[in-house]
Order: structure tokens, then C-alpha cells, then sequence
């Protein structure tokens, strides 16, 4: 199996505050951190070892946090952030030889890795344009054409990337923030610099082409207070759970818990309901009333959606 790349190097500036306390791939979704979902669907698509690039709050990827996931994970840590063409250049030597799976730290996708692998390997190997070859395959979730990020031609290729057209479109998508990148492409990659904007973009350009896999329409891009709630209120959907109250959690007898996530340790104290919320573990808050769409940490921030 490919090896896989998570680009986890970012600053996370629209998710704060709740990134000044924990980098973006370590805040709680249900009753894990969003990496330990993302190394889970990684694990069962028979990924077996696993990069991560780190820059922002990188010392909080220590053994507390590494140590619980499905798969063994080696950090690369940043002196400056490279990008994502950068970071995966600068991960080749752990990532090994090969095509490389890669995925963006902050989208959760109930993705079949295995099937999106063997896509880009059929791609490669019958490709319209065998001089260019399919450099890289993308997890697209479908829309109708002429919508999305991302453009889709007849035999499944990228068309329109970023406003630019290529072919024509049969069909819209948007790029979910999943790859495999092709072996010669990775060769090729710069030191510093963006996958689409400086290696996807010229590729196709100069008559390269990208492939598309087809992902689900259902996926969570974990960059704002609001979405992260949305992925929140998802997992409990998932779980058929109105509520979800972690190990050790105290919850006062006048408070009532609807469609929130109370993680392990956390206390929630004084009267009233508790809405659309994520209380991290160890937090503390009290309530006088309602409190509805917010995210409460240990350290006493509050995050409204």
C-alpha cells in the first residue's frame, strides 16, 4: 500500500482561539482528536505507515498524543512552513519511493483509501495522453457541471482547476483535500510552493493530466468554529446519539445535555441546557439559562459558531 502523507503545518488562523490552545489536527471531534480519525480511515484502507508535516504548536505532537492512534507516525517538523508541494518534497525521505497518498489535516471524509489508491494506479496505466501520463489522482465530491472547484471531463479528468479550463466539462466537483500524487510527480516537486497552484496548474498547462476519484458528498473541512461544531453534531449523527458525555464528565443534576459532545473529565455545572456545544476534556463551564453553538476549553476560552 502507498505510504501517506497528513499536511498538518498550517496555523489554523480562521479556527481560533481554539488553535491558540491546540493545533488544528489535535482539536476534539467527538471523543478523539480529528487526527485520530483521519489515521483511523488511513489504517483501514491498509495505509501502513504514516508522515506528518508540523509547524504550528509542533511540540504538542509528542508521545501523549501519537501514541493512542491506529498507525505509528513519524513527524517532520518545519522550520518554515514549505506549503503543501513543500512539505510533501520535504517528507520524501520517510515517505520512501512511490506514489503518495495525501491528505490535508483538517478534512474528515469517510474516504475508501484503498479504492482511491487503485484508481490512481488504473489512471496511470491507461492514460489518454501516455507522453504526460496522469500525474496525480483527486478525491472530487461530485456536483453538477459548471459548479465546485474542480471540473470533470468525460473520462473522469481534471478540466477546470482554480477558474482555469482545460477540456470540457461534464460534470462539477469540489476537491475534498485527498490525493495520491504519482511517483514521477513527486521527483519533480519544488522545495517551497503549493500542489495546485504550482504543480497542478503548469502540469496541466503543458498538457499533463489529473485524474478524479469520486468521493462522498458528505465531508467536513474542519477550518472555522462553525464547522468544526458541524463535525461535532455529524460524529453524534453517526453514533444515532443525542448527546455524548466522555468517561470521568460531571454534568449537574439541573443541567440537560441536547446534540452536544462533553468530553472525558469535563465538569458542566449551574442550571439549564446545554445546545449544540463541545466542552474539550478537562474543561469547565457554568450555566445560567441556555448556552447554544459554542466550544469551551480547559484553558476557559469560548469559541462561538
Amino acid at each position: 500500500m502507498t505510504g501517506a502523507m497528513i499536511l498538518a503545518a498550517g496555523f489554523g488562523t480562521r479556527l481560533r482561539p481554539l488553535t491558540d490552545e491546540r493545533p488544528k489536527p489535535l482539536v476534539w471531534v467527538g471523543d478523539r482528536p480529528l487526527l485520530a480519525h483521519v489515521v483511523d480511515r488511513l489504517a483501514r484502507g491498509g495505509v501502513q505507515h504514516v508522515v506528518m508535516n508540523t509547524f504550528h504548536r509542533a511540540e504538542d505532537f509528542g508521545a501523549e498524543a501519537l501514541g493512542p492512534l491506529a498507525l505509528p507516525v513519524h513527524v517532520v517538523r518545519e522550520a518554515t512552513i514549505l506549503g503543501t508541494a513543500g512539505g510533501v518534497a520535504n517528507a520524501a525521505a520517510w515517505l520512501g519511493e512511490g506514489d503518495a497518498l495525501v491528505w490535508n489535516g483538517d478534512i474528515l471524509i469517510d474516504l475508501d483509501v484503498a479504492a482511491l489508491v487503485t484508481a490512481h494506479a488504473r489512471h496511470a496505466r491507461h492514460a489518454r495522453h501516455a507522453h504526460a501520463g496522469v500525474a496525480a489522482t483527486l478525491a472530487v465530491a461530485p456536483r453538477e457541471s459548471g459548479v465546485g472547484t474542480v471540473g470533470v471531463g468525460a473520462q473522469g479528468e481534471v478540466v477546470r482547476l482554480r477558474g482555469e479550463r482545460f477540456g470540457e466539462e461534464v460534470a462539477g466537483g469540489d476537491f475534498v483535500g485527498v490525493q495520491v500524487v504519482g511517483a514521477a510527480l513527486r521527483r519533480d516537486l519544488p522545495p517551497e510552493g503549493c500542489l495546485v497552484g504550482d504543480v497542478y496548474l503548469p502540469w496541466l498547462r503543458q498538457g499533463g493530466a489529473l485524474s478524479t476519484f469520486p468521493a462522498p458528498t458528505v465531508w467536513d473541512d474542519v477550518g472555522t468554529v462553525a464547522a468544526y461544531l458541524r463535525a461535532n453534531a455529524r460524529w453524534l449523527q453517526g453514533r444515532r446519539e443525542g448527546a455524548f458525555v466522555g468517561a470521568g464528565a460531571v454534568v449537574a443534576d439541573g443541567v440537560t445535555v441536547e446534540a452536544s459532545v462533553v468530553g472525558a473529565g469535563a465538569r458542566v455545572l449551574g442550571h439549564g441546557t446545554l445546545r449544540g456545544c463541545v466542552v474539550w476534556p478537562g474543561a469547565e463551564v457554568t450555566i445560567d439559562g441556555s448556552l447554544t453553538d459554542a466550544v469551551m476549553t480547559p484553558a476557559g476560552r469560548v469559541a462561538r459558531g
